[in-house]
């Protein structure tokens, strides 16, 4: 299986997964959540699925919770939207980039002030 079809799986997760979390999961503990990567196996039987969450961090740890406990219904419903027999097996990741950008956009600013 070549890369593109990785690409092509990867980028229909992320699409699915997005819509799923946003609009059909309803735990009040998951907060602002948005779907920033996917990366697929070579031989596509796994999928690790980085989620960005607004918030604190105990926010953003209640959040990720909340989506890895609601895996098996995600699996489904990618089950559904698949026009392949196997679905890849799905694990929820924190990217906290958006956290590391601000901080080091932070120093870079602390850091032109005090010369």
């Amino acid at each position: 299986m070549g890369p593109r079809r990785q690409e092509r799986m990867a980028s229909f997760i992320k699409d699915e997964m997005s819509r799923a979390i946003i609009f059909e999961l309803k735990d009040p503990r998951i907060g602002f959540a948005t779907v920033t990567d996917v990366e697929v196996s070579g031989d596509l039987r796994y999928a690790k699925v980085s989620v960005s969450i607004m918030g604190e961090e105990e926010t953003q740890e209640k959040s990720i919770r909340a989506i890895r406990h609601a895996g098996g219904f995600l699996k489904k419903r990618l089950a559904r939207e698949m026009a392949s027999r196997t679905v890849p097996e799905l694990s929820f990741e924190l990217d906290d980039s958006v956290k590391k950008s601000v901080r080091i956009s932070r120093k870079l600013k602390d850091m032109q002030e005090n010369e």
